[in-house]
């Protein structure tokens, strides 16, 4: 009659887990009441061998313990994802580079195990050419940040932070507003140029302004070389009080993973790009709950994935952000995704510079321009610059060096024939 009595003390507070049935246990030892039967019926429910059970009893006396010994996770670092996505996603090759980098290694079934778990949970294996390149990238801007190139100063040294960038003025020569300074980040002007406010940059303003009213979206598009990264620029230099400006960089051919890892580095997130995407997304959005304009230059090469993760993040009912899609043939990419194309509320295209306005913005883009007619600028714009502002600073820098290398040069026809030949590709 015992045994059945121990039956019903067991089972009667048995939860399948460890720590119900040890808790169980330490009761009945407790109170002087623990046998051979508890232990052996416990075992028997509990899935596990007897010894087990006096294991589990043993760790609850001596360390108060009725749960497993907690073990530390195993990680794959972002060093070592990108190792492995160098190496096509070979495992055993990592294992190789973490042993002969030295420390503590795993086995390599247990990496081949936690690369399993967290293919599965979402984390991508990046290209490993794309890896490769943003790599070989950012040692290119580490380098040129070491080397300080934003230009030299008083002493002989280079400055290191870039000049804030420039506050527009409603004062102009020709009535045109231009910059301060010809100094505007993302911006390659020639030396004492000055970025002119035109009929486009106002048209620019109107739109990217618009769009940030309703929290909208706005395509900036044209020919290569008119000036819309420049107007785009101009526009967000100065945003209302509590709105912030993100420029993401758009890489080369771009997948949705490296698109995500874009937008977390241009928001400057805190720690380390998450594992999975889940976590990113989230963390992502949770910085987008603040008024933002999230800017895309370059947009004409997202393709299709990249688009939809974009629209995903301007649906999100978290977030307030503004996108400005800018590029040349950006309204092209955009029409590959109806769906968001269809939530584009201005289309806006930065035309050629218009004939009438040449003299105007070119003698208040750069000195040099101010000593020569009106006409001349006009036929110069004909024979060669065709409106675009790109041709236009290529020629003021090859002027620039012509009248400074040649003794007694003149702005003459004859000069500014044998520049055309630099700035314009043969037909």
């Amino acid at each position: 009659m015992g045994e059945p009595v121990a039956w019903g003390e067991v089972t009667a507070g048995l939860g399948v887990s460890r720590p119900v049935l040890v808790a169980r246990l330490v009761e009945l030892d407790a109170a002087g009441a623990l046998t051979t039967a508890h232990v052996r019926a416990g075992a028997q429910v509990g899935g596990v061998n007897v010894r087990t059970v006096w294991r589990w009893l043993e760790a609850a006396r001596t360390e108060d313990r009725m749960e497993r010994r907690p073990r530390a996770r195993l990680e794959v670092s972002d060093q070592a994802w990108e190792v492995l996505a160098q190496a096509g996603g070979n495992v055993a090759a990592l294992h190789r580079h973490l042993r002969e980098a030295g420390g503590e290694v795993p086995s390599l079934a247990s990496l081949h195990r936690v690369v399993r778990r967290d293919l599965q949970a979402g984390r991508v294996l990046p290209d490993r050419a794309v890896v490769r390149r943003e790599r070989e990238e950012q040692q290119t801007r580490q380098a040129l940040s070491e080397l300080a190139l934003a230009g030299p100063c008083e002493g002989g040294a280079a400055k290191t932070s870039a000049p804030p960038p420039p506050r527009l003025v409603p004062t102009a020569a020709g009535g045109l507003p231009v910059g301060e300074s010809g100094a505007v980040a993302g911006v390659a002007l020639p030396a004492g140029a000055q970025l002119v406010r035109t009929s486009s940059v106002r048209a620019v303003a109107e739109a990217v302004g618009q769009a940030m009213a309703v929290q909208g979206a706005v395509c900036v598009f044209g020919d290569p070389g008119r000036g819309k990264t420049a107007a785009v620029r101009m526009t967000l230099g100065e945003v209302p009080p509590g709105w912030k400006v993100t420029w993401v960089p758009v890489p080369v051919r771009p997948s949705v993973a490296g698109m995500r890892r874009a937008v977390f580095d241009a928001l400057a997130l805190p720690g380390r790009f998450p594992h999975t995407s889940a976590l990113a997304d989230a963390a992502v959005a949770g910085a987008l709950g603040e008024a933002r304009v999230l800017v895309f230059d370059e947009a004409q090469r997202l393709p299709v994935p990249c688009l939809e993760y974009l629209q995903s993040l301007w649906d999100h009912p978290g977030t307030r952000i503004t996108l400005v899609l800018c590029g040349a043939g950006s309204e092209r990419a955009l029409s590959r995704l109806p769906q968001l194309a269809s939530r584009i509320g201005a289309w806006q295209e930065v035309p050629r510079l218009d004939a009438a306005e040449v003299a105007a913005a070119m003698t208040g883009f750069h000195p040099l321009w101010r000593t020569v007619p009106a006409s001349e600028l006009t036929w110069i714009d004909q024979s060669c610059e065709h409106g675009t502002f790109r041709t236009w600073a290529a020629l003021t820098a090859h002027l620039q060096n012509a009248l400074l290398t040649t003794a007694d040069a003149d702005v003459d026809r004859a000069l500014l024939g044998r520049l055309f030949k630099r700035v314009a590709p043969p037909l």
